[in-house]
């Protein structure tokens, strides 16, 4: 049985960007393939939420091979943007100096339907710990108003940020 939903997802309105690809670039240091996150929706520091998406196209780079004919997004693939969007929280509350928050573990994830091209990967963060040495964030992750995902995530300093490429 599914936990319960940390938010309504009939409640999350997408239509309203607060952060948008380039502003989530200014905290996060994935660039090309590897950036899973379209916009954030919603941040709130006081109950340490954060509520971002992931619009899927044809062109995701996992599509040809995962699997010929019938494409889904890889479930290490929804873990990597549920990652992004709790390391952009801890960017956003400058949890950290010089350095970010990078992956450091999961705990409980399961999948609990498909997500593919065309759908729009809702995902939903609080932090459950926030420290300068580890985080960790219930998130899960929903298309339309069902759960496909959730899992907590542990995040930890990676030393040194890395130069964010403007592209």
């Amino acid at each position: 049985m599914p936990p319960a939903a940390l938010v309504d997802p009939a409640t999350i309105d997408t239509s309203k960007v607060l952060f948008d690809l380039e502003e989530i670039r200014r905290g996060n240091p994935q660039r090309f393939e590897m950036e899973q996150l379209t916009a954030i929706v919603r941040l709130d520091p006081a109950e340490r939420l954060i509520i971002g998406y992931k619009d899927l196209t044809e062109r995701e780079f996992w599509v040809k091979g995962h699997m010929p004919d019938y494409p889904l997004m890889p479930g290490v693939i929804i873990c990597e943007a549920a990652a992004q969007l709790s390391s952009f929280f801890t960017y956003h509350i400058k949890l950290v100096e010089n350095t970010f928050m990078g992956f450091g573990g999961l705990e409980d994830v399961r999948f609990r339907g498909m997500v593919k091209p065309g759908d729009r990967l809702i995902l939903v963060s609080k932090a459950v710990r926030v420290h300068r040495r580890q985080t960790i964030f219930e998130t899960q992750g929903f298309v339309e108003t069902n759960m496909v995902y959730h899992g907590r995530i542990i995040g930890v300093p990676l030393a040194n940020k890395p130069e964010i490429a403007t592209s």
